[in-house]
């Protein structure tokens, strides 16, 4: 299948990149031999408008248009292209009348930019999908035209290359590690502050990444050193229980074969048990299971290789992109996708 892949991939960071979803799609593709052309909406909108936004926005809707047109695929896949009009859409539709297109989401449905985004494209898209499910996320986007779905987040042993769970415990620089960038107020900030004050007199060395006045790192290889410096992450969500939600952390995190703490209200559950994964509820719970698997590297091992294998069995960006384009052009679905329940028409 000929797919155009719409997204934000950060040209203008001169490699410091995300390993963020729509890569994870991509590499699915590749995989699946299908042939991909990737338009990057917003570094295009910097660079033909010499900065101006609103010069660059209106010449990348023309740009898009056109690479449609030259390209012809069968499915367009959207994901954060907040430069692109829905008028640019309804003109390839016109100059391709069988082209499917889908617009992924891959932030928290409860915060109202994603679900401005998710409005804007209702209309204008075959189907939407998100990562975050439940009915009251999804159905609301439900025209009865189109497709609302749940996605996970993908992965990709071409973005993930570690195996940390390969590796002894004596091989690491951090025992434990959390990643983000959360503002004041943000549930995240209290709740590792809490858990660093409880692990401060344990021998447990715990690293905080872009809080408490350390910097964050964003992409690149940077990043990828700091994943192959700890044994273990956490895995924490801007908000708690939301039903399969997560930051795109955990592909990461799970991907690279880091022991996971996952939060045991995110019904994570149905995808992976206590031998993948360490589920923890709070602080308290969370730095018991901590020094329990601290104190038996066999098990932290053994836990971190079961969840990294079933991360990528499935969680594979081919995996995933197979389900979104089954469920874009409403087709059988080819695998009994853990996840198919959370489907909306």
């Amino acid at each position: 299948m000929r797919i155009l892949l719409v997204d934000n991939l950060l040209i203008r960071r001169y490699g410091k990149l995300r390993m963020g979803p729509g890569r994870a799609l991509a590499c699915g593709a590749i995989r699946g031999n299908h042939r991909l052309c990737e338009f990057s909406d917003r570094d295009l909108a910097r660079y033909m408008g010499f900065g101006i936004r609103s010069l660059g926005e209106k010449l990348v809707n023309k740009a898009l248009i056109k690479t449609a047109k030259n390209f012809r695929p069968e499915a367009i896949l959207l994901g954060h292209c907040d430069f692109i009009r829905n008028e640019t859409l309804e003109a390839i539709r016109k100059a391709l009348p069988g082209v499917r297109i889908a617009h992924f989401n891959v932030d928290p449905m409860c915060d109202a930019h994603p679900q401005a985004q998710m409005r804007e494209r209702m209309y204008s898209c075959d189907a939407l999908f998100a990562t975050t499910a439940g009915d009251t996320y999804l159905k609301p986007f439900v025209t009865g035209k189109n497709i609302v779905a749940y996605m996970p987040n993908p992965s990709d042993p071409a973005l993930e290359t570690l195996n940390n769970s390969l590796r002894p415990s004596t091989d690491f620089e951090f025992d434990l590690f959390d990643a983000g960038q959360p503002r004041q107020g943000d549930p995240r900030l209290d709740f590792v502050m809490r858990l660093s004050e409880a692990l401060k007199d344990q021998p447990l060395r715990f690293e905080l990444i872009g809080m408490g006045g350390r910097p964050a790192v964003v992409g690149g290889a940077d990043y990828d050193d700091l994943l192959a410096s700890a044994k273990m992450g956490l895995n924490i969500n801007r908000y708690f229980g939301m039903k399969w939600y997560s930051s795109d952390r955990i592909a990461h995190l799970m991907g690279s074969g880091l022991l996971t703490a996952v939060y045991d209200g995110d019904q994570m559950q149905q995808f992976f048990t206590n031998k993948e994964v360490i589920y923890y509820h709070d602080v308290p719970d969370l730095v018991e299971q901590l020094l329990r698997v601290q104190s038996d590297d066999a098990e932290r091992r053994a836990i971190a290789a079961a969840g990294r294998a079933r991360y990528h069995q499935l969680f594979s960006g081919e995996r995933t992109l197979n389900f979104m384009l089954e469920t874009l052009f409403e087709r059988p679905y080819s695998s009994n996708y853990e996840w198919q329940e959370e489907v909306y028409r």
